[in-house]
C-alpha cells in the first residue's frame, strides 16, 4: 500500500473527518473482540467430567428410538451445522439397533457404516482396556510404579519414580501440559518409544495421585508400557487381544495424523460451508491413534452395553465383569474421570458414561447409558467448534433418554453459521476502513506532531490489541481449555471465521499503525517540511 506524501500545512484536516475511519477501526477491532469473548467462552473443555456412575448394564429402560428416527435427526443436524459427514451407531444390549452413515468425504464419497472414520481421544478408552487385560493375565498391578514395568520412563524429575498404572489411565500422574507442551513442542515423534523419550526432560506439576489433569503423554507412556509388558508393538496387541475378538475387521491404530487414510480426512466449516483440509501432523497412538467405523464402534459398544459380550451375544473373552467394572471407577484425586471414560448424568438424571475425540479436522463421541443398556457412537469429519460429533451425539443421548427428538438440534451450531456471517462483514468492513486511515495518516500525524509523546502513543495503543490477540490468540485458546497446550495453528481450524476476521483487521490496524508512525518520523526529521526547526508561526507546535 503506497503513502501519500507528506500533508501540506495549508491543507489541514478537519478533526471530525480526520478521527472517522480511526474510530470506525477501533470500533471494528471492539466488535472483534466482543465476538472473540463469545466464541471463546463457549470453548469446549478438553475432557467432560461431571458427577460420576457406576458401571454400564443392560435393563429395562427408556424405547430405543427407531432408525428412521435417528436419520431424521442427524439430517436435521447436518442441516442446521452444515456438517459435512458423519456416522452413527446405535445399540441396545447385544443388538445393534441401526449403523447410519451421512453426509460425504472431502473427496465426495458418500459417508457409509463401513468409513473408516478418525477416533481421537475416544481411543484412550481402547488404550485403558489393553492395560486391563495385562492387569488381568498378571502381567502388571495397577498400583504398581510405572517404572516397574517400563524401566525408560524417567521425568527431570524424581516424583515421577512413584507414577503407577492406575495413575496414568484416570490422568492424575501429575503430568500436565504446563510442564510439558505436548502439541506443540514439535512435529518429529514418530513412535510410541521417541514419545517417551521426549519425556525426559519433563518436571511434574503435582504430586502423582492429588490432582486430575488431562493430558496425552500419560495414554502415550500406557500404550508404550502395553507394548514392552505385551512384548509386541501397540498395534499388535489391540489387534489381535481387542479388536479380533470383537470382530472389528476394519480398525487399526495410527502413530500420527499423517497416517490417517484418505476417507478419514476431513474439514473446517465457515458459514455452514465444509471445506476438505488437511490435518496438521502430529503424534498420537495411545491417546488418540484409533481409526474405526462405525459397523465396527457397534461391536465395540455391545461389549461395554453387555458385559463383554459382543454382537452375536458370545462371550469376547475381552475382560472380566470386575474388569469392565474397574474401567468405569474413579479414583478419589480424579473425580469423574476413569480409565479412559467419563462419567456423568442425562438431563433427566440418568447415569452416563462416555469419552469425547477431538483433533483438527475430526470429532468423535462414545456414550454408554447404563441404566436402560444403550450405546452411542458418533463420528464427524469436521473439527470446527459447534459443529463436530460431541453436540450430535448429546443429542441422540436426549433422544433415547426422553424419548423424543430436541426440538432444534445442531441449534449452536446454526447460531455458529450467522456468527460467522458477522465476523467476515466485520473484517470485510475494515478493508477500506484501513485504506482510508492509510491515506490520511498525513493529516493525522500533523494533528498529533507536537504533542506529548505518551498521549500519542496512547492513541496508536488500541490499534496494536487486534496483532497482538493474533499472536497470542493460542496461549488464550489453551488457558479456556483449563490449561491445555495448544499450537499457533490449531485456532484457525477451531473457529476459522474468527481467525479469518482478527488476521484482517490485524493487517488493517498494522497498516494504520505504520502510516501514522512514518509521517510522524517525516514531520520530525531534520530539515523535512514540519520537522522540529520550523516556525511556530506555521501554525504546528514544537513543544514535542
Amino acid at each position: 500500500m503506497t503513502l501519500p506524501a507528506t500533508a501540506r500545512p495549508a491543507r489541514p484536516v478537519a478533526p471530525a473527518r480526520r478521527s472517522g475511519p480511526a474510530r470506525a477501526l477501533r470500533g471494528v477491532s471492539a466488535l472483534l473482540g466482543a465476538c472473540a469473548l463469545l466464541l471463546l467462552s463457549a470453548a469446549p473443555s478438553a475432557a467432560a467430567a461431571v458427577a460420576s456412575a457406576p458401571p454400564p448394564t443392560a435393563g429395562a429402560g427408556p424405547a430405543t428410538p427407531s432408525p428412521e428416527a435417528v436419520d431424521a435427526l442427524v439430517e436435521d443436524y447436518r442441516e442446521a451445522t452444515g456438517l459435512p459427514g458423519a456416522a452413527v451407531v446405535l445399540t441396545h444390549g447385544t443388538d445393534i439397533v441401526h449403523v447410519g452413515g451421512y453426509g460425504t468425504t472431502p473427496d465426495g464419497a458418500p459417508v457409509t457404516g463401513g468409513t473408516p472414520m478418525a477416533m481421537a481421544s475416544v481411543s484412550k478408552s481402547f488404550t485403558a482396556l489393553a492395560v486391563l487385560q495385562l492387569a488381568e493375565a498378571g502381567e502388571l498391578d495397577l498400583d504398581d510404579p510405572v517404572r516397574e514395568h517400563l524401566p525408560e520412563f524417567t521425568m527431570a524429575d524424581p516424583r515421577a519414580e512413584r507414577i503407577t498404572v492406575r495413575q496414568l489411565l484416570d490422568q492424575t500422574s501429575g503430568m500436565s501440559d504446563a510442564e510439558f507442551a505436548s502439541y506443540s513442542r514439535g512435529r518429529e515423534t514418530l513412535t510410541l518409544r521417541e514419545s517417551v523419550a521426549d519425556l525426559r526432560g519433563a518436571r511434574l506439576a503435582a504430586e502423582p495421585g492429588t490432582r486430575w489433569e488431562y493430558h496425552n503423554p500419560n495414554y502415550q507412556v500406557a500404550a508404550r508400557l502395553v507394548e514392552v509388558v505385551g512384548g509386541r508393538p501397540f498395534a499388535d496387541h489391540l489387534g489381535e487381544e481387542v479388536f479380533a475378538p470383537l470382530g472389528m475387521d476394519a480398525t487399526t491404530t495410527i502413530d500420527t495424523d499423517l497416517d490417517l487414510p484418505a476417507d478419514a480426512r476431513g474439514h473446517v466449516v465457515v458459514l455452514g460451508l465444509a471445506l476438505p483440509a488437511d490435518e496438521p501432523p502430529g503424534f498420537g497412538n495411545g491417546s488418540g491413534g484409533v481409526v474405526s467405523t462405525a459397523e465396527d464402534m457397534g461391536a465395540w459398544l455391545t461389549a461395554h452395553t453387555a458385559g463383554g459380550r459382543g454382537p452375536d451375544g458370545e462371550e469376547t473373552g475381552l475382560l472380566s465383569p470386575e474388569g469392565f467394572e474397574e474401567l468405569y471407577t474413579p479414583s478419589e484425586a480424579s473425580g469423574s474421570y476413569a480409565l479412559g471414560w467419563s462419567l456423568g448424568r442425562t438431563a433427566s438424571g440418568a447415569r452416563i458414561v462416555e469419552h469425547s475425540g477431538q483433533i483438527m479436522t475430526a470429532t468423535s463421541h462414545q456414550a454408554l447409558l447404563p441404566e436402560s443398556g444403550h450405546g452411542i457412537a458418533v463420528m464427524a469429519n469436521t473439527g470446527t467448534s459447534g459443529a463436530g460429533a460431541s453436540a450430535l451425539a448429546a443429542a441422540l443421548v436426549e433422544l433415547v433418554d426422553s424419548g423424543a427428538a430436541p426440538e432444534r438440534p445442531g441449534a449452536e451450531g446454526a447460531w455458529a453459521v450467522w456468527t460467522d456471517a458477522v465476523l467476515l462483514a466485520l473484517a470485510a468492513a475494515t478493508v477500506p476502513l484501513g485504506v482510508r486511515g492509510v491515506r490520511r495518516a498525513g493529516g493525522w500525524a500533523l494533528a498529533r506532531s507536537g504533542r506529548a509523546r505518551w498521549a500519542t502513543a496512547a492513541r496508536l495503543l488500541p490499534y496494536a490489541l487486534p496483532p497482538v490477540s493474533a499472536v497470542t490468540l493460542h496461549e488464550v485458546l489453551g488457558w479456556l481449555y483449563q490449561g491445555r497446550d495448544m499450537a499457533w495453528f490449531q485456532p484457525p481450524y477451531l473457529f476459522p471465521a474468527f481467525w479469518a476476521a482478527l488476521v484482517v483487521c490485524s493487517l488493517g490496524c498494522c497498516a494504520v499503525l505504520a502510516a501514522r508512525l512514518a509521517r510522524l518520523a517525516a514531520l520530525t526529521r531534520p530539515g523535512r517540511p514540519g520537522g522540529p526547526e520550523r516556525s511556530s508561526a506555521a501554525g504546528v507546535r514544537t513543544d514535542g
